[in-house]
C-alpha cells in the first residue's frame, strides 16, 4: 500500500523508542516503543511492531503483519486476520462523525412469570 502525500512513513528498519506524536497520518511498518498521540489523524496504519498506547482520532488500522502490545484510542478499528492485539480498545464517537439516531422501539411488557411461555393445542 503507498502511503498518501503528506503522511509519515517510519520503515522496516527504524526503530523508535519514546513518545511519537504529530498531526499527519501514519504508517508504522517498524518497530516503535513508546506512546503514539495523534489527536489530529485520519489514520494510523501498523504492518510493524508497536509497544505502548495508541490514541487518534481517525482509524487505527491493524495489517496482517502488526504485532501491537497496548491500548488503542481511536474514532475506528480496523484489524486484519492474523494481526495480534494485546491491550484494551476504547472506540470514542469524533464530531466529525454524526451519531445515527435509534429508531423508536416498542418494548412489550414482560409476561407474568406464571404463564407459560407457549401453550400446546389440547387434543
Amino acid at each position: 500500500m503507498k502511503p498518501a502525500e503528506g503522511s509519515t512513513v517510519i520503515g522496516k528498519s527504524v526503530i523508535i523508542r519514546g513518545g511519537l506524536s504529530g498531526n499527519e497520518d501514519l504508517f508504522i511498518d517498524g518497530d516503535v516503543e513508546g506512546t503514539v498521540t495523534l489527536p489530529e489523524t485520519r489514520e494510523v496504519i501498523v504492518f510493524g511492531h508497536l509497544t505502548g498506547n495508541v490514541q487518534a482520532t481517525g482509524r487505527v488500522d491493524l495489517r496482517q503483519s502488526a504485532l501491537v502490545n497496548g491500548d488503542i484510542l481511536a474514532g475506528r478499528l480496523s484489524i486484519e486476520e492474523s494481526a495480534i492485539l494485546t491491550g484494551r480498545v476504547e472506540l470514542k464517537v469524533t464530531s466529525e462523525v454524526p451519531k445515527p439516531s435509534a429508531p423508536a422501539v416498542s418494548v412489550p411488557a414482560p409476561a407474568e412469570a406464571s404463564a407459560p411461555l407457549f401453550s400446546q393445542p389440547k387434543a
